[in-house]
C-alpha cells in the first residue's frame, strides 16, 4: 500500500512540474531564509554565554550625576570600586578590572602598533572562561610586566617556538615584558575582544604610577566585573550599593556637587542591551525585527505550499471518488494526502541543505562577522529544518486530506463536486495576509534606506573630506613629522587634539559660571585642541573667537564651548557667554569663544554640549588636510617623511570620512539584511500567487472559451482574470499601510535626528505591490486569453 502511495505521488510530482517547482521551490527559499536569520538571531543573542559562570557575572557601571545632568553612558568605574566589593560584601566571589590602551610592541624586528590591549587584575581567568593552553591560571598575571597573549598573537612574534618566559618589548620606552600564558583566541561571540592581556600591576612601570586602590574620586577609567556566589540576588547586592557608596565618597562628592550611583549589568545582557561604553555593541530591537521578519517569511512560505496544495487536490476529486468506491477508508485517503504533502516539504529539505551551503558565506558577508561556519557544523540545526519540513508537509496535507475523504464518491462520481466559498474564500484571505507582509516589508526598506542617507547626507557643521588621522601613541618624535609635514605639496595643514570627531572622547567635570553668576558644575566633552583645530576643521564660531597664539593666556586661561553647553548654562543668546569664568582641573580663565552645533558623533545621538581648551599634554591625535588633487602621490610622501622621522613605529592613519562612516556600520548591515530580506519575501509572494492564478486560468477554461466565442477581447480577459488578484493586493495595502507607519515610527525613535515618514514612500510601496502581483500574473492571463477557444471548449 505504501509503495503505491509513493508511486502515485511521484506521478503527481512529474505531472504537475511547474506547480511542483513552485511549491518546492518556494517552500525551500522560506526555510533557508528562516534558517539564516535563526543562525544571526541566535549568534546574537549568544554573546558571552559561553562563559560557564555567565549567569553570575555583573559589569558595574556608574551613573554620574551633577546639577546639570546625569551621565548614563558611562561603562567605566573608578579604581578602588572592584577590590572594594570584593572586601566588603560576602556575595562577590571575585572581581577585576580591565583598563584598555595602544601598544607598540617589539621582538627584534617584528613590531607592531597592537590596538585595544587590556590591562587587568589577575583574577580575569577565575571570572571568564579565557582557556590558557600554556601558563598557569592562578598566576599569570599577578607579577608587574607579565604578558598573556592569544594563540594568533603568540604565532605572529614566536612562531613555531614555544613562547612562555620569552620577552616583548611594551611602549616606546621599550619596557621588557615576560609572557606568562597563551590563551586560546577569545571567541568572536565576546564583547570583551582582546589578544593580549597585561598585568594590572605593570601601571607603575609603564605610566609611572600605581593603581590607586584608595582614591575614590579620580578617573573613571577601569571596567569592572564582578562574580557574584552562587544563589546570590543581585538586586539586593545592588540595594546596598548607594550607602556602601556614600560611606567612602560621599561628603567629597558633595563638596564637588558630583552624586555617583552604581548598577549592576548582567554580562549576558550587555552585548545586546547596554546604552553605555562597551567594545563591541548589538542592537536588541534589530533582533526583535529580525526574529519577527524571519517567523514571516516562514510563514510566507508555508502558506504558498498549503494553498497551492489545497487547490491542486481539488483535481483529484474523482480519484478519491473511485478509490472510495471500491473500499478505501477515510485514513487510508488522509494518509495517502499528508503522505505525499510529506514528501514535497522533503524535497524542498533537500533543496534547502544546498542553498544554505551556498549562502551562508554571502549571509556572513553581509552580517559582517561568521554566524555559522556551514549547515552542517551544528547537527541540531538540520534536525530542526527536517523536523519544521515533516511539520509543513503533515499541516498542508491535512486540509486536502480532510476535505476530499469526507466528501461523498457518487456525487463526485456524476460530476457534482464543488470546492464551495470556504475553500476560495481561505485562499484570498492567505493571499492577502502574504501581500501584507511583502508590502509592510517593502515600506520598511525603503523607510530604512531613507534614514541612512538622510544621516550620511546631513550637514555634520565640519568638514571631513581628505583628512587623514594619525595616532601619535605619545611619541616624542611625532613634533618632527609635524613640521616636516608642512614642507609636503600636497598637505594643507596639520594639528593636534585628544580625539577627533566619529570616535571616542574625554569627559571632564567642569565649573562654567551660568547666567545666574554662578559656577554650575558638569560632567562635559572635553577635546583638548591647539591652534589650527577650529580652521582646519571648518568649524565656525556662534560668537567671539578662536585660540589664538597673539594672546599668550589662550595655552592656559582660555576654553571654548558650542552653543548647547551655553543654552544648558541658562544664557538666553550664545553671545552672552563671552568672557564668563570656568574652572577645570585646576585651570581658571575666561570663555572666549561659542562654536556653532557641529555633530561630534553620527546624527543616530543627540548633539552633546562640549568644551575645547589648549592643552599640550592631551594630544593624542594628529589630523593631516591634505589637497584633493594627488592624494596617492601625497600619501606616499607622507609615509616616507614617517619613515624617516618616527623609524621605531609603523605608520598607522585612517581617513576621517571612513572613521566618521564607521558609525553608520551597522545600520547599514542592517538596512542591506532587510532589503534583502524584503525581496525574498516578496518573491515567495509571487510564487504562491502565479500558482494560484494558474489554478484560476486552468479552473475557467471552459468560461474563457466562451466569452471569446461571444466577442470578448484580449484586454477584457485579462481584466476578468487579474482583477480579483490585483484587489487582493489592494485589501493588503489598506492593511499593511497602518501598520508599517506604526512600527517604522517606533524604530525611528530610536534617532535622534530622523527623515519623516512621506506619503509617497506608500504610495510607491503600493503601486509596486500591484505592478509586481499584475506582472506575475500577467503571462498567464495573456496566455489564456489568447488561446484557442475551440481547444478550451473540447477541455470538458
Amino acid at each position: 500500500m505504501f509503495k503505491n502511495y509513493f508511486t502515485i505521488a511521484i506521478r503527481n510530482i512529474l505531472r504537475h512540474r511547474v506547480f511542483s517547482l513552485i511549491n518546492i521551490l518556494g517552500l525551500a527559499i522560506g526555510m533557508t531564509a528562516f534558517f539564516l536569520i535563526f543562525r544571526y538571531v541566535a549568534f546574537e543573542k549568544s554573546y558571552d554565554r559561553w562563559n560557564t559562570k555567565a549567569d553570575r557575572i555583573y559589569r558595574v557601571v556608574p551613573d554620574v550625576s551633577t546639577p546639570s545632568e546625569t551621565n548614563r553612558t558611562g561603562g567605566r568605574c573608578t579604581a578602588p570600586v572592584a577590590p572594594g566589593l570584593k572586601k566588603d560584601f560576602p556575595e562577590v566571589e571575585d572581581a577585576v578590572r580591565m583598563s584598555s590602551d595602544d601598544f607598540l610592541v617589539k621582538r627584534g624586528d617584528r613590531r607592531f602598533q597592537e590596538h585595544y590591549v587590556l590591562l587587568a587584575d589577575s583574577g580575569l581567568f577565575n571570572i571568564f572562561d579565557f582557556t590558557l593552553v600554556e601558563g598557569d591560571k592562578r598566576t599569570a598575571l599577578t607579577q608587574p610586566m607579565s604578558v598573556v597573549l592569544s594563540e594568533t598573537t603568540a604565532k605572529k612574534y614566536f612562531g613555531n617556538s614555544d613562547p612562555l618566559g620569552q620577552h616583548l618589548q611594551l611602549t616606546g620606552a621599550a619596557l621588557d615584558a615576560t609572557v606568562t600564558g597563551v590563551m586560546r583566541d577569545i571567541p568572536v561571540n565576546s564583547q570583551i575582544k582582546t589578544d593580549l592581556f597585561v598585568s594590572l600591576s605593570s601601571n607603575r612601570p609603564i605610566y609611572g604610577q600605581n593603581t590607586p586602590d584608595t582614591t575614590w574620586n579620580q578617573e573613571y577609567g577601569y571596567f569592572t566585573y564582578i562574580l557574584l556566589k552562587p544563589h546570590t540576588d543581585a538586586a539586593a547586592l545592588q540595594a546596598k550599593l548607594p550607602a556602601w557608596l556614600d560611606r567612602h565618597t560621599g561628603s567629597q562628592l558633595r563638596q564637588m556637587q558630583v552624586h555617583d550611583s552604581l548598577l549592576l549589568e548582567p554580562l549576558t545582557q550587555v552585548y545586546l542591551h547596554t546604552k553605555r561604553e562597551v567594545a563591541d555593541r548589538g542592537s536588541s530591537e534589530n533582533v526583535r525585527i529580525f526574529s519577527v521578519i524571519g517567523i514571516f517569511i516562514l510563514i510566507l512560505a508555508c502558506i504558498n505550499f498549503i494553498n497551492l496544495t489545497t487547490a491542486r487536490s481539488v483535481e483529484r476529486a474523482k480519484e478519491v471518488g473511485v478509490r472510495k468506491v471500491i473500499g478505501a477508508l477515510k485514513s487510508q485517503l488522509s494518509l495517502q494526502f499528508i503522505g505525499e504533502s510529506v514528501i514535497l516539504c522533503l524535497l524542498a529539505f533537500v533543496l534547502t541543505l544546498a542553498l544554505c551551503s551556498l549562502l551562508i558565506p554571502l549571509f556572513n558577508q553581509l552580517a559582517g562577522k561568521t554566524v555559522s561556519t556551514g549547515i552542517f557544523s551544528n547537527p541540531s540545526d538540520v534536525l530542526l529544518l527536517l523536523m519544521l519540513s515533516v511539520i509543513v508537509g503533515v499541516t498542508a496535507g491535512f486540509y486536502p486530506a480532510l476535505v476530499l475523504a469526507s466528501f461523498r464518491p457518487v456525487m463526485v462520481l456524476k460530476g457534482r463536486f464543488a470546492t464551495g466559498s470556504k475553500g476560495s474564500l481561505l485562499r484570498k484571505g492567505l493571499v492577502v495576509f502574504q501581500f501584507t507582509i511583502a508590502i509592510l516589508l517593502l515600506i520598511g526598506t525603503t523607510i530604512v534606506y531613507n534614514q541612512l542617507d538622510y544621516m550620511r547626507t546631513r550637514e555634520l557643521g565640519f568638514d571631513k573630506e581628505q583628512t587623514i588621522i594619525v595616532p601619535t601613541n605619545g611619541d616624542k618624535k611625532i613634533p618632527i613629522f609635524k613640521q616636516a609635514l608642512s614642507t609636503i605639496p600636497g598637505v594643507e595643514g596639520s594639528t593636534y587634539s585628544s580625539s577627533v570627531f566619529g570616535e571616542g572622547q574625554f569627559n571632564a567635570f567642569t565649573e562654567l559660571q551660568n547666567s545666574k553668576g554662578e559656577m554650575q558644575k558638569s560632567n562635559l566633552d572635553l577635546y583638548t585642541v591647539d591652534y589650527d583645530f577650529i580652521p582646519l576643521y571648518g568649524l565656525r564660531l556662534a560668537n567671539g573667537r578662536n585660540f589664538s597664539r597673539a594672546f599668550p593666556t589662550d595655552s592656559t586661561q582660555a576654553m571654548i564651548i558650542n552653543e548647547c553647553a551655553a543654552g544648558m548654562l541658562g544664557y538666553p543668546t550664545p553671545g552672552a557667554a563671552i568672557g564668563r569664568d570656568f574652572a577645570q582641573w585646576g585651570r581658571r580663565g575666561k570663555i572666549i569663544g561659542i562654536l556653532k552645533d557641529f555633530h561630534t558623533h553620527s546624527p543616530k545621538v543627540p548633539i552633546q554640549p562640549l568644551v575645547m581648551r589648549i592643552e599640550p599634554f592631551g594630544y593624542y591625535t594628529l589630523s593631516v588636510k591634505l589637497s584633493p588633487n594627488h592624494i596617492p602621490a601625497t600619501m606616499k610622501a607622507i609615509a616616507a617623511t614617517w619613515d624617516q622621522t618616527v623609524p621605531n613605529r609603523p605608520f598607522e592613519y585612517q581617513f576621517l570620512d571612513d572613521l566618521f562612516d564607521r558609525q553608520y556600520r551597522a545600520d547599514t548591515r542592517f538596512g542591506n539584511l532587510f532589503f534583502n530580506f524584503a525581496i525574498l519575501a516578496i518573491f515567495i509572494s509571487c510564487l504562491g500567487l502565479l500558482g494560484l492564478a494558474s489554478y484560476n486560468t486552468i479552473q475557467r477554461t471552459k468560461e474563457i472559451g466562451v466569452r471569446k466565442i461571444l466577442g470578448a477581447t484580449v484586454s477584457a480577459i485579462v481584466h476578468l482574470l487579474s482583477i480579483d488578484f490585483i484587489r487582493l493586493v489592494g485589501i493588503a495595502f489598506l492593511i499593511a499601510a497602518p501598520l508599517a507607519w506604526f512600527a517604522m515610527q517606533r524604530w525611528l525613535s530610536g534617532f535622534a535626528y530622523r527623515t519623516r515618514i512621506s506619503w509617497w514612500i506608500f504610495a510607491a510601496a503600493g503601486t509596486a505591490a500591484v505592478l509586481i502581483a499584475f506582472v506575475t500574473i500577467s503571462f498567464q492571463c495573456i496566455r489564456a486569453a489568447i488561446a484557442n477557444p475551440v481547444n478550451a471548449l473540447r477541455s470538458e
